[in-house]
């Protein structure tokens, strides 16, 4: 797995419950976030998605080498879940702006307004006599950035999927010969089933591992 900073991040058993008080929320802040949830790609990946990235009809999202963190060098695609894409045509387009999810004044969401919106989220739990919404280690509130953590946790612990499948959806960059596998077709469509199944976890539906298997409980 790729080194990245440790960021306080959703614990695997609290993520349906912040991923529906998260739905409960309005605004493009939260339609960003949990968007940014489905795809466990980075927030600034997710706030500079523009229109012309989404091909609804293969539903894929495509992002350009020069939008992808300094250490990629081409385009990342990325096989979008059901229920990212009904989140994408949910979406109110604003006339004359390309970004999928623009601020109120029509420039780019900052990374604060993501955020300041999981901030809410766990002190309005917290204040509603939950426990809120910390990183199982540090016990720090969770942030953005850390739901790629939950992912990959969710990923390893919780189902049969490959490592390297895991990693090439969060876009880290590992071996060439590897990475160049993933980027078939046929392993497109794998991927494809493992952000479903995680997108069905978010929603409330269970995974857990049955030999090489998955089995959806509920």
């Amino acid at each position: 797995m790729a080194n990245e900073e440790h960021h306080p991040a959703v614990q695997i058993e609290d993520a349906p419950r912040w991923f529906a008080a998260l739905r409960k929320r309005e605004g493009f802040g939260a339609r960003a976030l949990e968007f940014v949830a489905l795809t466990a790609l980075r927030s600034q990946e997710v706030r500079g998605a523009l229109w012309e990235e989404i091909d609804f009809d293969k539903a894929m999202w495509i992002i350009p080498a020069s939008r992808m963190k300094m250490k990629m060098k081409k385009e990342h695609r990325f096989p979008l879940a059901a229920e990212a894409v009904t989140l994408l045509k949910s979406l109110p387009g604003l006339e004359g702006n390309p970004l999928v999810f623009p601020a109120a004044r029509g420039g780019q969401l900052s990374d604060m307004t993501l955020s300041a919106a999981m901030k809410r989220m766990h002190k309005a739990d917290f204040e509603a006599g939950g426990t809120g919404f910390v990183d199982r280690e540090n016990k720090r509130p969770a942030v953005p950035h850390g739901l790629r953590s939950t992912f990959r946790d969710w990923v390893a612990e919780r189902t049969a999927y490959p490592d390297d499948m895991a990693e090439v959806a969060l876009a880290h960059r590992i071996g060439n010969a590897v990475e160049a596998s993933y980027r078939r077709g046929d392993m497109i469509e794998k991927r494809r089933k493992m952000m479903g199944d995680w997108a069905g976890y978010l929603a409330g539906a269970s995974l857990v591992r049955s030999g090489a298997e998955i089995v959806k409980i509920g």
